[in-house]
């Protein structure tokens, strides 16, 4: 097990290298420049030079990029140019804000998606089977921001029972103060990841239930639920694949979902960013969402080859 947390570590030195080299290779085309955001176009170019020299454009490429990146093995993520404020501080404060619906989101979606599909798997063909495969398909079907301005509509401007925008006292929800604001982001961004999770269950616990070993494991007199946890564990794998990504994806899908909510995280942050061409912010918000996505990704391998030794070979 250790040698194959090892080779995965290694493999994905390499994928965050390449992270690091496509997010600088973004930034680098697009339109404008840091002396185009600080001064004015009537600027003369000797100020611009200078600014140039300052941030080191006046560099090759090359040398630019290992210069980022030699900045950010030590934590320093730039200055933003709007606020003037260190980036890490500001992208670790929305990091934490989306974190907080991100990850009560994926719970909730994950464990739905896996009760509804178990549910379904299980009794194939009968009522409870089409109505969880009519909620799934509406889960995955319906997008983020119709169903975040949807809501915003009915229980905000409707029925005034929810905040329609920003969140409540900072720090972890433990009154209802705090998690009014939460509700409705919560409930938009679980949606999808509970059909896609649920469709996946199905799918796979009905897989391993027509095959021979489960009868003869019935066979031999084992209870149904001793059965149930054996299929379970060689669905697993599969299913955790998908939670992985689907995490990610909640992740970089919070952009339009926190935009409609106002919600002070990472997805707001780089909207704002886009705007403002603020460069700094738009490259460390990249980077870091590409980097958790990547080692979300790694601790779903490691957990898949816990629980299925052939994934290991």
């Amino acid at each position: 097990m250790l040698q194959f947390v090892f080779r995965r570590i290694t493999q994905v030195i390499p994928i965050l290298l390449g992270v690091t080299l496509v997010t600088f290779a973004l930034v680098q085309i697009m339109p404008g420049s840091i002396a185009d955001m600080l001064v004015p176009p009537s600027a003369p170019q000797s100020l611009k030079d200078e600014i140039n020299r300052i941030y080191g454009l006046d560099r090759s490429l090359f040398e630019q990029y290992f210069l980022w990146l030699g900045q950010l093995l030590t934590g320093n993520l730039g200055v933003s140019l709007v606020s003037s404020r260190p980036v890490a501080g500001e992208l670790f404060a929305a990091m934490l804000n989306t974190l907080q619906i991100t990850l009560i989101s994926a719970v909730i979606g994950f464990g739905l998606g896996i009760l509804f599909g178990a549910i379904s798997a299980l009794n194939a063909g009968k009522w409870p089977d089409r109505l969880f495969t009519f909620v799934s398909i509406a889960g995955v079907s319906v997008p983020h921001y119709w169903l975040a301005i949807l809501m915003v509509t009915i229980f905000s401007v409707q029925f005034n029972l929810l905040p329609a925008q920003g969140m409540g006292p900072a720090g972890f929800p433990t009154t209802w103060e705090q998690w009014r604001p939460m509700i409705m982001p919560i409930f938009t961004l679980s949606l999808i990841p509970m059909g896609v999770v649920g469709r996946l269950v199905r799918a796979s616990v009905l897989e391993v239930l027509s095959q021979e070993f489960v009868q003869a494991l019935g066979a031999k007199g084992l209870r149904d639920r001793q059965v149930r946890m054996h299929v379970a564990k060689n669905a697993a794998p599969a299913v955790l694949a998908v939670m992985g990504l689907q995490f990610g994806y909640l992740l970089g899908g919070s952009i339009l979902v926190e935009t409609v909510f106002n919600w002070p995280g990472t997805g707001k942050l780089l909207n704002q960013a886009i705007f403002t061409n603020d460069m700094p912010i738009i490259q460390a918000t990249v980077l870091v969402l590409s980097i958790m996505f990547v080692l979300v990704n790694l601790a779903v391998d490691v957990a898949q080859a816990a629980i299925d030794p052939r994934m290991r070979r």
